[in-house]
């Protein structure tokens, strides 16, 4: 009996586990916000993603200010929110694309695309990444969650 309920344990634990990337928000400033949305790659309105290095905002995908999506290498992509990470929401925290970049207009931080990281931190005070959204590629088709 003392093997059966270890092993349900073990079994349990292994399934509640979730290794994928994305999804998982510990920022004390960007509150919970459902995200589910899917993209055509094929639509010309998402050419941009078609290249390494192309971005596309969507304002109104879900999130707290809608996602960024960043084509990493060609077939690998990230979604990031874009709300910055290190403010409350308000009228100058969703941020915008500059290149590999996303800025935000409240005190001008910049953060990778690649991975999300501030990459001009004020010193002394803490700083939060962004935050990581999940995405999958089938076929020509990126789903973007969080759930």
């Amino acid at each position: 009996m003392k093997r059966f309920l270890i092993l349900c344990c073990v079994v349990i634990c292994m399934f509640s586990c979730n290794s994928d990337d994305g999804g998982n928000n510990n920022n004390p400033f960007i509150p919970n916000a459902l995200v589910q949305f899917q993209i055509n790659l094929n639509l010309p309105l998402y050419d941009n993603l078609s290249f390494a290095g192309g971005s596309h905002y969507v304002p109104n995908g879900g999130g707290v200010r809608g996602f960024f999506v960043f084509n990493l290498s060609g077939d690998q992509f990230l979604a990031w929110e874009a709300s910055c990470p290190n403010h409350i929401p308000s009228n100058c925290s969703t941020m915008t694309i500059n290149g590999v970049l996303a800025t935000c207009a409240c005190e001008d931080y910049e953060y990778s695309l690649a991975n999300g990281q501030l990459l001009n931190p004020v010193e002394g005070s803490d700083s939060f990444p962004m935050v990581n959204y999940r995405i999958t590629k089938s076929g020509d088709v990126l789903t973007i969650s969080n759930n």
